[in-house]
């Protein structure tokens, strides 16, 4: 392992309208190591890669490539600078030959004027012996499978890139052998000298490959570590951070005896993303789900919603088995959910409060009841006032709002169809301490009212403070079950991170 900087950036600085994603981040990059980026979900990783190879300009900061300063404009600019990605998604041509993906936009001409087609061919197939991959380059892409088109686009990557090379979330769809395959060619490209960050949300994998960890934060840099020197406790620590000081007062939910059980999961899966997770939502809790990014958290109450299909096991609500093929069928059972990206999944920015709060009741409603006006603006003026939804009145435009009362009106929307059973996932990233503190706050009050609540954060002191069970997941499994007494940081940490498991309750 070689020690020769080759790329160093410093007091990396990008926002956003409302929202600084990057606050002075620092990255430096060695030859012949690999480096990992770890962070949850708004940490700054994508944003921070996005600013090194130019799909984002920075704000303020410094890159420094072999001790020159370089501010790509492009991806094609830095591509020519040697900065190079592969990405969890092929982002190649299907419908163009093995061939023209890899040399597209630096094809060889004759004559200045026609492709080179058999030299790119044969160019093609020598790129492509260097990972003993033995194919017909005159092929199309989409004819081979997912794990040979990102092997391809490797080969790209590499026949372009001789500094830098960033894999980001390569793993996701790719088994245990195909893993293996990558991991041997990032060992054969590190002992070449090249630098290499890899990004993943498989701890089992960053400590295989890694070199060396930095990780990121809220947008800010936590510290760079040599990947031997730091526990997996001490890395899932240093993500999950501590933010408690707001709810440290506030009581969890006291389930009352006999409650119903509202939603009961028997061994379900979805395809790749969850596999065999079992639990069970009764009225008047709180069930808290930990785990790091990609373990499965989201999946899962995407299944209980309905907008991802459940391959295998069953979901019954209130006792009956029940198809949840669609959200519709949900919301008409009285189940609710708040999405994770509330910009692209929640808020429906050019309509007004008033209108994105009337959204979900109108859905179950059925397009030919309409809810009348005056309906529509009590609702709206109830839950503004119930929830404390900052603005002058109703009818402004919801994308106007701060991100902490989009974040209310999300949960307006839901609560005025009055559910048994409200998922919420992620309700407190992105807004402000004080925000947070309200919406845990109104979530307690919910389930003392009877309400059955998932509540899933990345924040780890809230899926303490709140909880009467928490499901722990890793690796798009159900790994623990802690209830009551036994719901502690450190014991949750240590099953995230793959220490010794707490018993399944």
């Amino acid at each position: 392992m070689c020690n020769d900087v080759i790329l160093k950036m410093t007091k990396i600085e990008k926002s956003f309208p409302g929202v600084k994603a990057l606050k002075g981040v620092d990255l430096t990059l060695r030859a012949g190591e690999v480096h990992c980026i770890m962070g949850e979900n708004g940490a700054g990783k994508s944003t921070l890669i996005k600013c090194l190879t130019g799909v984002y300009q920075m704000d303020a900061g410094e890159v420094m490539l072999n001790g020159e300063e370089v501010r790509p404009q492009s991806v094609t600019e830095a591509m020519k600078l040697g900065i190079s990605s592969v990405y969890q998604e092929v982002n190649l041509c299907p419908n163009l030959t093995v061939a023209e993906n890899i040399f597209i936009g630096r094809q060889p001409m004759r004559a200045g004027v026609f492709v080179d087609l058999p030299k790119m061919n044969k160019l093609s197939q020598k790129a492509l012996e260097k990972f003993n991959l033995d194919i017909d380059v005159t092929r199309s892409l989409d004819s081979y499978p997912i794990a040979i088109q990102q092997m391809v686009a490797i080969a790209r990557a590499v026949d372009v890139s001789a500094k830098v090379l960033i894999f980001d979330e390569p793993t996701s769809s790719l088994d245990r052998g195909e893993v293996e395959r990558l991991f041997d060619i990032m060992r054969r490209l590190k002992a070449e000298g090249m630098a290499i960050v890899f990004i993943s949300h498989f701890l089992d994998q960053v400590y295989e490959i890694s070199d060396r960890i930095t990780v990121l934060r809220n947008g800010a840099f936590i510290g760079e570590h040599l990947a031997s020197e730091l526990s997996r406790i001490d890395l899932v620590t240093q993500m999950v951070g501590k933010e408690f000081d707001k709810i440290a007062n506030l009581q969890k939910a006291t389930p009352k005896e006999g409650r119903k059980v509202i939603i009961q999961a028997d061994n379900i899966s979805v395809d790749t993303s969850i596999h065999n997770v079992d639990l069970s939502l009764s009225e008047g809790e709180v069930l808290g789900f930990a785990g790091l990014l990609g373990s499965g958290r989201s999946e899962t109450a995407r299944a209980l919603f309905g907008l991802d299909k459940v391959s295998n096991g069953s979901v019954s609500i209130r006792g009956k088995a029940m198809n949840l093929n669609s959200p519709v069928v949900a919301i008409k059972n009285r189940i609710a959910f708040c999405p994770e990206d509330r910009k692209r999944d929640g808020i429906v920015a050019d309509l007004t409060i008033r209108e994105n709060i009337v959204l979900a009741l109108q859905g179950r409603m059925g397009m030919f009841k309409f809810i009348s006006r005056k309906k529509q603006e009590e609702l709206a003026n109830r839950y503004i006032k119930l929830l404390g939804i900052v603005t002058p009145d109703a009818e402004k435009k919801i994308g106007e709002l701060s991100g902490g009362n989009q974040q209310k009106v999300i949960l307006a929307r839901w609560l005025a169809t009055e559910p048994d059973a409200l998922i919420l996932d992620e309700p407190t990233r992105g807004i402000d301490v004080g925000a947070k503190a309200e919406i845990i706050k109104l979530t307690l009050e919910l389930c003392e009212k009877g309400m059955a609540v998932a509540f899933i954060s990345s924040e780890l002191e809230e899926v303490v403070k709140l909880s009467n069970n928490v499901v722990i997941m890793r690796d798009h499994k159900k790994v623990a079950q802690l209830c009551e007494a036994e719901i502690d940081h450190d014991r949750i940490l240590q099953t995230i991170a793959g220490g010794e498991e707490a018993c399944v309750s």
